[in-house]
């Protein structure tokens, strides 16, 4: 299926699981996923910013979980606790895996082999070749918005910009 087909259209969202303004984005995404439910499919892509010491670590800790089966759940309950995370680090991170029924101890070991680092690294890459600098930076159809300077109105601007595509 295409990348936006009549019947569904992909939203891209560039996300540091360390960054406030990515957890004030989750409302904004949930109320997408209630309003378009399958037709629009939320991707997740990792953009771990240097000023974020735990993002790194955060994103492949949700590529583990992504690979245990509950990469959106341990995406969100990560960005609940944004700033837990900045306080007490990688400790946090297994902590959460547990809590969700992931195992834990794959969680950590795979911070310590570092096996999805590359993915993580891909993510990174596309985002800088698009033009991605800050985080949450959605990406729908042909367009870039940029919620890291502000959300304000950007609900509304991918809601239009959805329907116009689903139209």
């Amino acid at each position: 299926m295409s990348e936006t087909s009549p019947h569904r259209v992909v939203l891209e969202v560039w996300c540091d699981l360390e960054c406030p303004d990515c957890h004030r984005a989750e409302a904004d995404l949930r109320a997408l996923r209630e309003r378009f439910g399958t037709t629009l499919v939320i991707r997740r892509r990792h953009f771990p910013l240097p000023r974020h010491r735990h993002a790194l670590a955060a994103a492949q800790a949700a590529e583990e979980a992504y690979a245990q089966g509950r990469g959106e759940e341990y995406c969100a309950a990560l960005l609940a606790r944004t700033e837990e995370l900045t306080k007490r680090g990688e400790p946090l991170l297994a902590e959460v895996a547990g809590e969700l029924g992931l195992d834990a101890e794959e969680v950590a070991t795979a911070l310590i082999d570092g096996r999805h680092l590359l993915a993580v690294d891909a993510d990174h890459a596309e985002g800088q070749a698009i033009g991605v600098t800050g985080t949450p930076t959605y990406v729908i159809g042909d367009e870039r918005l940029d919620g890291g300077r502000s959300q304000e109105g950007l609900r509304e601007r991918i809601t239009a910009i959805a329907e116009r595509l689903l139209a």
